[in-house]
């Protein structure tokens, strides 16, 4: 685990914003239709959530049918209704550390060749894993009760590295090739027969 121990994973959470499946991944409607984005995005979570591994998971959603496939996962649900990537994330990280967590890892839901999410923890600032072109956050460790703001969307790379200056946090960026694939559009289907 990289040099965690385990009173380090003790305090450790993974938290995986969740869409809802029937509407998620749409920029893949010129290649998949609507049963086959279904079914991906909630293979895409499954294979997030369970590499989690030992530790805590909690989802944070606002759809139905994704706190139920959570709970069936042993996964903890927070749901906000309404709030957007940013304020679901935000609020999700203040409810893990009011439970005693001190690092929150959150990762995205759509990443096909997640294997291992736990070293990611062990770090005392922000760890940040970004996708493939530097420019979204695939996955970011922070210190749950550091207040870090979240900037999802394009160029969240840059702006969670500066968001990390601006708390005084140490920032450690790791360009790993698994976590830094995600599924947006067709052509990132291509990775999907690399799985197995």
């Amino acid at each position: 685990m990289r040099g965690m121990s385990e009173d380090r994973l003790v305090s450790a959470a993974i938290l995986i914003p969740v869409k809802a499946f029937g509407t998620a991944k749409r920029r893949l409607s010129p290649a998949l239709d609507a049963a086959d984005r279904r079914r991906l995005a909630r293979d895409l979570a499954t294979q997030v959530l369970e590499a989690a591994g030992s530790l805590p998971v909690a989802v944070v959603c606002d759809d139905a049918e994704v706190a139920d496939w959570a709970r069936q996962y042993g996964a903890r649900v927070i749901s906000e209704p309404g709030r957007g990537l940013n304020g679901a994330v935000a609020e999700g990280v203040h409810q893990l550390a009011a439970s005693g967590f001190e690092m929150v890892v959150i990762a995205h839901a759509d990443l096909p060749l997640a294997r291992d999410l736990a070293w990611v923890a062990g770090f005392d600032g922000v760890t940040i894993v970004p996708d493939r072109h530097d420019d979204g956050t695939n996955v970011l460790g922070v210190p749950a009760a550091s207040a870090f703001r979240f900037g999802y969307g394009p160029a969240s790379f840059k702006r969670h590295v500066d968001e990390a200056g601006r708390l005084g946090l140490p920032v450690r960026i790791i360009r790993e090739a698994h976590l830094g694939w995600d599924i947006d559009v067709p052509a990132d289907l291509q990775v999907l027969s690399a799985r197995g």
